[in-house]
């Protein structure tokens, strides 16, 4: 059974940067995909980012494209997903979440293992 804990989030300014973290335990971290997911108050939850799991491949969500990147530290059994430029509409509850394979790795469902979420805000 894999644990999963985020940190990191917190109240910012638009246009600010926020760094998330997510702690792994109970299972073997670097044989995972791992994925950010975010779900903003009245709307479903929704895909973020992907790492592949050795790093070597990422995706992104066209929303966050550009501003986000995702990383990994398989040392240190964590996940990183650094946020710059964040706008109000980043505001949202921010789930880590572990899986084996990669084949779509955009769906939440393919997902087995998820942390409690870290709230992140974005004032304007």
């Amino acid at each position: 059974q894999v644990q999963l804990v985020e940190s990191g989030g917190g109240l910012v300014q638009a246009g600010g940067s926020l760094r998330l973290s997510c702690a792994a335990s109970g299972g073997t971290f670097s044989s995972y995909t791992m994925g950010w997911f975010r779900q903003a108050p009245g709307k479903e939850r929704e895909f973020v980012a992907a790492i592949s799991w050795r790093g070597g491949s990422t995706n992104y969500a066209d929303s966050v494209k550009g501003r986000f990147t995702i990383s990994r530290d398989n040392a240190e059994n964590t996940v990183y997903l650094q946020m710059n430029s964040l706008k109000p509409e980043d505001t949202a509850v921010y789930y880590c979440a572990a899986r084996g394979g990669s084949v779509s790795y955009y769906l939440q469902q393919k997902y087995n293992y998820w942390g409690q979420g870290t709230q992140v805000t974005v004032s304007s």
